[in-house]
């Protein structure tokens, strides 16, 4: 069973957010927590607690895919929980929405990224990773050229003059904001799998103020 997404929004999300996934994300049905087969596993009540909150507000959510990572996950939903070896837990997110050699994560701190080689945190929060798909989603819409840049030359990108945008609240994935550009950049392959060629970049150029900020004051960050 799918639902459209209305006012129902799950998450702290700025406006341009809550509008993408208000219009483009559907809820699908998922299995809820069982708590007593996770308790039986050995799994510490807290981080079932974790799974718990995570399915309530995200489980089953739908959105379109991101440039990168094959798409992000199908459907977000909570699963095997394992410890890291310097402690905390971590769970999985959601299945992968094709084949990558890596799991997408929720970590200790209920950050988002990808586990492979090592964890890496892209985002600070879902919700960073979800503002992240949503000005993907509106830098697209409103620039006048896109450019990929990826290997070294993405170290090449000056970004003096930028700002960061900080609702993505962006780790190994970072946005920045300059005078009539956006630009992305992944460094989450890169970093996980101990592969730097695989740093890329997306620049979105040509953007008047609305396609900048669309909309979003820093008041709603």
């Amino acid at each position: 069973m799918t639902l459209p997404l209305h006012s129902d929004v799950p998450g702290r999300l700025t406006r341009r957010a809550r509008s993408f996934v208000s219009c483009h994300g559907i809820k699908v049905d998922t299995q809820s927590i069982d708590r007593r087969w996770w308790l039986e596993r050995d799994i510490p009540a807290a981080v079932i607690d974790r799974m718990a909150a995570y399915q309530q507000r995200w489980g089953g959510l739908v959105l379109p895919p991101a440039p990168q990572y094959d798409g992000g996950p199908r459907y977000f939903h909570p699963d095997v929980p394992e410890c890291s070896p310097s402690g905390g837990w971590s769970f999985e997110a959601g299945d992968q929405r094709s084949a990558v050699p890596y799991s997408f994560m929720i970590g200790p701190a209920d950050e988002f990224g990808i586990h492979a080689h090592q964890w890496t945190p892209l985002h600070a929060t879902v919700e960073g990773w979800v503002e992240s798909l949503a000005l993907t989603h509106h830098a697209s819409m409103w620039a006048k050229q896109i450019t990929r840049v990826t290997g070294d030359d993405v170290d090449s990108i000056a970004l003096d003059a930028y700002e960061p945008v900080r609702e993505v609240k962006g780790l190994a994935d970072t946005w920045w904001r300059g005078a009539d550009s956006l630009v992305a950049v992944y460094m989450g392959e890169a970093t996980s799998l101990s592969f730097p060629p695989a740093r890329t970049a997306l620049i979105y150029s040509g953007l008047d103020d609305w396609g900048l900020r669309g909309g979003v004051e820093d008041s709603d960050v």
